[in-house]
């Protein structure tokens, strides 16, 4: 059970905008890949959505394609840097497209297949925990800027499913996303959501 404190709560987490590596399907966790032009756009349309809505706690990723984004969308001087949010760490994977995985290693996924000197799911879904953690610590709405496997891991985790169910979650760069409570029960009230110009 919740309290009624929290039944009223809003997580929203914004996955950073479009770069390069994203664009192409490369596997982005440690590298710091610049948003591109057409990104910074999108990250710009969304700031009137964003900036009109009040949030006690703004959390980024360390890495400049989250925190950008978060300076786009209008959340640049309250953001407190999270490591927690970082993106899934691929090990040797990084990269590296999930094609080109499969050549060596068929079948594979992020969601049940290994990622030689990274992370496993469960240690992805352990920080998101400590992400949700900190936001229901806090009275008011949070803004999360994220990635996208550690924001489906998030939600996963939200929802207390195993970190593998993040699969279920597809997830576009440059959207807004909201976590909240119907009654006691967690739930998302918003997925996977563009701003359009």
């Amino acid at each position: 059970m919740n309290s009624p404190l929290h039944t009223k709560k809003q997580i929203w987490i914004l996955r950073h905008a479009a770069t390069e590596w994203s664009q192409n399907g490369r596997h982005t966790g440690r590298s710091d890949i610049p948003l591109l032009k057409e990104g910074e756009t999108a990250a710009k349309r969304m700031r009137p959505t964003v900036e009109s809505h009040q949030f006690q706690l703004a959390l980024s990723s360390p890495m400049e394609r989250a925190r950008k984004t978060a300076e786009l969308m209008g959340l640049g001087d309250a953001i407190e840097i999270d490591p927690d949010l970082r993106e899934w760490d691929y090990g040797d994977y990084e990269g590296i497209t999930t094609p080109e995985i499969r050549k060596t290693v068929p079948g594979w996924t992020i969601w049940d297949g290994e990622c030689p000197h990274g992370e496993a799911g469960e240690d992805v879904a352990a920080r998101a925990r400590h992400v949700i953690d900190r936001a229901l610590a806090v009275e008011g709405d949070v803004a999360l800027f994220s990635h996208g496997h550690f924001s489906r891991v998030l939600v996963a985790t939200w929802l207390h499913l195993s970190p593998d169910c993040g699969r279920f979650f597809t997830l576009d760069t440059g959207t807004i996303c909201v976590l909240g409570y119907e009654h006691e029960y967690r739930v998302i009230k918003t997925w996977n959501a563009k701003v359009h110009a």
